[in-house]
């Protein structure tokens, strides 16, 4: 598209790319759906003006600026971080603080993903894979842990809920709807091989979820203790630990194939294009840093003032955590994925939004669980027979959309009003009824 070569920043000077680097990982032939679905929301940041500044170092910082804050079509939103703060710091309405700070998350998580490609480019596909594994959901896990700290263990299975319920029934259905509607005349068909991988693992994460909950239902229940129960959601835990590592091997190493956005679908989107590296490796990793702090601040806004925006808004604690939260906190990447099925391109679409359920289902709950167990609180699987049960036909019911590899809106529909549904379940149901156990 443009022309120029594209910025490298280092060393305090702006020097352009060689072919050679700009090749020398294969980066642009291993792009995962989660860059492709980010990519999405990126715009290309016309770099001529600032380039003309003559001091290396003003140069340097303000094409940071320009490339890591403006690069996004959501960087108005970075605007609800300051006044978040601003709430906070002078006692403003808790119930502002906590939609200033959601809002605020928004483009944070589509930055990190930005940035993590950045470095990937420097430390090749593998380690890029790895990191993109690793905060691909960093604000889900950085919110559980900021409310494990504060021993809110039931936001942090609530989120953690709902962020896997809205990836398989609102986004998945949101993309297998529009996508339908958009191509009415041709039947969308996607690679069943993925989807069978991911429905195999969240089969595998409903049952380490299922078993601790049925120990209260079995003919041993009154001999069963909590500490029992605790000991099994642990051992699940190392269980669905290992399963995620196994299932990252087989994603980067075994059988990148099945995982990766194809070429032609590279070039036949109108994405801004990804072939080189737009800023240095150290600037990547300093700002992957001050992202990272800044979505720990704004997530300990939230989990402090979630109690308070209830009570404002007359929602119920369960039905912010499952419904608003995931919603909000993951809404760069949920465009993304429905941005690509518009385009016919469904298999970036699933990659996505099975990749991110099967992630928390996988590594961010039994990880909070291990951090839990390491300071000291008590969090078990036991996510009640109500979470647990719309956990379970959710995954059942995808699995069944999924299962002959083509896709219409009527699917999209259902996976839709199913989420209808199971929203209106949680807006009814009121925490403080007999869920005090949870």
């Amino acid at each position: 598209m443009a022309s120029t070569e594209p910025w490298l920043l280092e060393n305090g000077s702006v020097r352009c790319l060689t072919k050679d680097m700009k090749h020398g990982h294969g980066h642009s032939h291993c792009r995962t759906a989660h860059n492709m679905s980010s990519s999405s929301l990126r715009k290309k940041s016309d770099l001529t003006l600032v380039s003309k500044v003559r001091q290396d170092f003003l140069r340097n910082i303000l094409v940071n600026l320009q490339v890591v804050l403006l690069g996004t079509k959501l960087s108005i939103l970075f605007l609800a971080i300051p006044f978040a703060i601003a709430a906070e710091c002078k006692n403003f309405g808790r119930s502002w603080v906590f939609a200033l700070s959601l809002l605020g998350l928004t483009p944070l998580a589509e930055r990190v993903s930005f940035l993590t490609e950045q470095i990937a480019f420097y430390t090749g596909p593998t380690v890029g894979g790895l990191l993109n594994a690793t905060c691909g959901n960093a604000t889900e896990l950085i919110i559980s842990i900021l409310a494990l700290v504060q021993h809110k263990v039931d936001v942090v299975k609530y989120s953690l809920l709902g962020s896997i319920l809205s990836n398989l029934l609102l986004v998945l259905g949101t993309s297998l709807f529009c996508g339908g509607i958009a191509n009415l005349q041709n039947e969308q068909k996607f690679d069943r091989k993925q989807a069978d991988v991911n429905a195999l693992l969240l089969l595998l994460g409903l049952l380490c979820h299922v078993l601790p909950l049925m120990f209260r239902y079995s003919g041993n229940a009154a001999e069963l203790t909590g500490a029992e129960t605790l000991a099994l959601s642990r051992a699940s835990c190392v269980v669905m630990l290992i399963a995620y590592i196994s299932y990252i091997v087989f994603q980067l190493w075994t059988h990148r194939q099945l995982f990766e956005a194809s070429e032609d679908e590279e070039e036949d989107s109108d994405v801004v294009p990804d072939e080189s590296p737009v800023i240095g490796f150290w600037s990547a990793f300093v700002w992957l840093v001050l992202m990272t702090g800044i979505i720990a601040l704004l997530s300990e806004y939230v989990v402090g003032t979630i109690e308070a925006a209830s009570e404002s808004w007359g929602l119920s604690v369960c039905f912010i955590s499952v419904i608003l939260l995931p919603i909000v906190g993951n809404a760069a990447e949920h465009a993304g994925a429905v941005i690509f099925s518009f385009k016919n391109k469904l298999d970036i679409t699933l990659g996505v939004a099975l990749g991110s359920a099967t992630q928390i289902a996988m590594f961010v709950i039994p990880l909070s669980a291990i951090v839990a167990w390491i300071i000291g609180i008590d969090m078990n699987l036991d996510f009640n027979l109500l979470e647990t049960s719309c956990l379970a036909l959710s995954i059942i019911i995808t699995a069944f959309t999924l299962q002959d590899g083509t896709s219409h809106y009527l699917k999209g529909l259902g996976l839709l009003l199913c989420y209808l549904v199971i929203g209106a379940c949680f807006f009814i149901f009121k925490t403080s009824n007999n869920h005090e156990t949870l």
